[in-house]
């Protein structure tokens, strides 16, 4: 499974994400002309394993997107880690990237590629934040992947995390969609609530007085 933005880190620049999106889509393409959407899954888990092979090791990270290596280089390197251990398809994805200068895109891509996946087949992966010792019951599970249903009109496939910051409560991310229902946001609307409802009382005073001066 790969990590959760939480609602600390930012999403990826537009520019970035239009490029994922574009690769991504060409390669679920691929998939579905070579075996439809079981190919497509099999594709997902594969270039998980990649990406988390570059997530792991720092050097090779470098490796797949320093402009310093030649292509011709990098290419014979990744034939040499690959060939006979990924599916063809993804190998040859990956020589292409190599020829683009979008190896160091492989994680957005492989973001993007999961999403257009869970689209293909009906369901929305769900991140959901608790506080840090507390964690989902089944049946609050299964209430919310219900809700999420009835709501969006897909599958919820939730992933928990837990979150030291929170002191209650529950937040939802949904794609760039934050769903904040912890008690520190419900604190801090009604405390804006509160500042707000006494300025307003405050210009109803001032107003009746100058009224009643007039």
């Amino acid at each position: 499974m790969k990590p959760a933005l939480t609602e600390h880190q930012n999403a990826m620049p537009k520019q970035m994400d239009q490029v994922a999106n574009v690769y991504a889509r060409s390669l679920f393409e691929l998939c579905a002309d070579d075996g439809g959407t079981e190919k497509a899954q099999a594709m997902a888990g594969q270039l998980e394993q990649v990406c988390e092979l570059v997530r792991g090791d720092a050097s090779f990270a470098e490796f797949l997107k320093t402009p310093i290596i030649d292509q011709g280089r990098r290419e014979a390197a990744l034939k040499q880690i690959f060939q006979g251990r990924i599916d063809d398809l993804l190998l040859r994805f990956m020589l292409v990237l190599n020829v683009k200068g979008r190896l160091g895109h492989l994680s957005h891509i492989n973001d993007a590629f999961d999403h257009q996946l869970q689209e293909a087949c009906g369901r929305v992966e769900v991140d959901v934040y608790t506080p840090e010792g507390q964690s989902l019951s089944p049946e609050i599970s299964e209430s919310l992947k219900q809700r999420i249903k009835s709501t969006i009109g897909k599958e919820a496939i939730l992933h928990t995390y837990q979150d030291d910051s929170m002191i209650g409560g529950i937040k939802l991310r949904i794609g760039d969609e934050l769903i904040d229902g912890s008690i520190q946001t419900q604190l801090r609307r009604l405390h804006q609530e509160m500042i707000d409802s006494g300025s307003a009382r405050i210009r109803e005073q001032y107003t009746d007085f100058m009224d009643e001066s007039a």
